[in-house]
């Protein structure tokens, strides 16, 4: 491989994203953002990210100006209606990441990322709580729109642009098909990754018309590229970009398997064109969980899993219990309690509480291993499905698993944290998983996972850092959690060198100043097909 062909060549990279972390996040594109950022300036390349501005942040206060004197007239036509939109832009430096505030009245007047909020709800009963922008499409077209106008205007011309999920998909046909884009991007290599390909994430609109009309593609674009009826943007991606998923089993998943049904067959569809998904793995950062500085974490005393030092684990463990049994805990409703008993082992869950994370087939397997056996434990800390709550919720109150289960309905970063620090093992059951970070988080905490063999959670090794099963049933998740309740039991000794092992592991193949190799590659190859 030449030098050209491991990035080496790439300079400057802009992404453009609907979510950064420590801005706005709802999901695992926060932190892929700006972690793989941060690991692309640490590499020696100049980044550039641009994303909305919400209406819950104020920009002032979180360190941006005004980038002066640059405010552009956005093309957004109706169909029928020639029109414009309104931008102007926010700047800061982040960890030496230059970020780009796009600062318009259609993300301005929006209090979530993705979907409506209590308070918008109340405002207009059309904006119900938890469902969806009734203009995404819009709103996803104008962030490209913008990010793009914005490039022409200050004379950028980025080595790569890498498009974070179905939100920013367009960007590579705009640049390709649209006569104000193609010359100027001409030696742009462009990327799109595909944090979750499941129906609902894909950003597709059916209303064809209005997608020719907003994105000004043409109709033979628009037209070539539907799935399930809906103009997708993942498709409309895969003749001018590299495209990849963010773990290399979930792409092969996608690309061979039957479970690309739930993605209404976009694998399939994007391989019967000759395209290549590509896999890299998410990487994270051990500093950011470094159980040994517990302050950051808000954990009252430190431990190391790596070294095999868990005196501090059991402290922190102490601390919830009480907390839980005095009431103590805030941003979560709490149902059922834990006794005090630290010999017993724990199980905990953090997430989305539904059949999509496998909490219905958790629910079953409850069911059967409560009574079969009276000496563990389990806390989750959650929100999701109403029907899956509900039955957690009368799991955690039933009179005879008093001081076993433990259900928090709701979410705090410091909470989870303290979960993380209390459990032994994590589950993490899901029906599918593009990649999982709660895995890495868990074991760099000392709880070892115990996770559905799918996606990217294969990267969990079974019985080295954590345990695993294959079939997607209540059984089979049952019969794991009693493997590893025996493991702790009999073998305490191999729980601590699953522990050192599943932190060693972290360190040495999913940093991301490892894993930003394998996206400087991506970035060379999509440089080579602009050229």
């Amino acid at each position: 491989m030449s030098a050209a062909d491991g990035g080496e060549a790439i300079k400057s990279v802009w992404m453009v994203t609907r979510e950064y972390e420590g801005l706005a996040g709802a999901g695992g594109v926060k932190d892929v953002s700006r972690q793989l950022a941060a690991a692309l300036v640490r590499a020696g390349r100049t980044v550039t990210v641009v994303m909305p501005l919400y209406g819950f942040m104020d920009p002032e206060t979180l360190g941006f100006k005004r980038l002066d004197g640059l405010v552009l007239q956005v093309d957004m036509a109706y169909v029928g209606e020639e029109r414009r939109e309104k931008v102007s832009f926010w700047e800061r430096r982040i960890e030496r990441v230059h970020v780009v505030l796009v600062d318009a009245e259609r993300f301005r007047e929006k209090q979530g990322i993705y979907t409506y909020t209590a308070v918008e709800e109340a405002a207009d009963s059309h904006h119900v709580r938890g469902s969806g922008h009734y203009d995404y499409f819009a709103m996803n077209v104008l962030l490209e729109k913008a990010a793009l106008d914005l490039m022409l205007a200050t004379g950028q011309h980025p080595d790569v642009i890498h498009c974070h999920d179905g939100h920013t998909a367009l960007i590579p046909a705009l640049i390709r098909e649209r006569e104000g884009y193609r010359a100027y991007f001409r030696a742009t290599g462009l990327v799109v990754t595909i944090h979750n390909a499941g129906r609902g994430y894909h950003q597709e609109v059916g209303d064809l018309p209005f997608a020719e009309a907003v994105t000004g593609l043409p109709a033979r674009v628009i037209g070539a590229n539907l799935l399930e009826g809906g103009f997708d943007p993942f498709l409309a991606a895969a003749a001018y970009a590299v495209l990849n998923t963010v773990s290399e089993n979930y792409a092969r998943e996608l690309r061979e398997t039957g479970d690309d049904e739930l993605t209404g067959w976009l694998g399939h569809a994007l391989g019967s064109r000759g395209v290549i998904l590509r896999g890299v793995t998410n990487g994270i950062d051990p500093a950011a969980f470094d159980t040994t500085k517990p302050k950051k974490l808000g954990l009252s005393v430190g431990y190391d899993p790596a070294a095999g030092d868990l005196a501090g684990k059991h402290r922190c463990r102490r601390e919830l219990v009480d907390a839980l049994a005095d009431g103590g805990v805030r941003d979560a409703a709490q149902s059922g309690m834990l006794a005090g008993r630290l010999d017993l082992p724990l199980f905990t869950l953090i997430g989305r509480l539904t059949a999509q994370k496998g909490v219905d087939k958790l629910l079953d397997a409850l069911e059967r291993l409560l009574p079969l056996d009276p000496d563990f434990q389990i806390l989750i800390l959650g929100s999701g499905d109403k029907e899956i709550e509900a039955g957690l919720v009368r799991l955690a109150e039933r009179q005879e698993y008093h001081g076993r289960v433990c259900v928090l309905r709701g979410y705090a970063q410091e909470l989870a944290s303290r979960i993380y620090a209390a459990g032994d093992f994590f589950l993490i059951p899901s029906r599918y998983e593009p990649c999982g970070l709660t895995d890495f988080i868990a074991q760099l905490f000392g709880a070892l996972p115990v996770v559905h063999h799918v996606g990217g959670l294969v990267k969990v090794r079974d019985g080295v850092t954590g345990f695993a099963y294959r079939d997607h049933a209540a059984a089979a998740l049952m019969a794991t959690m009693q493997r590893a309740l025996q493991v702790f039991r009999e073998q305490p000794a191999k729980i601590t060198a699953m522990q050192q092992a599943a932190v060693a592991e972290i360190r040495d193949r999913y940093t991301w100043d490892v894993v930003v190799h394998r996206y400087l590659e991506l970035y060379g190859e999509a440089q080579r097909l602009a050229g």
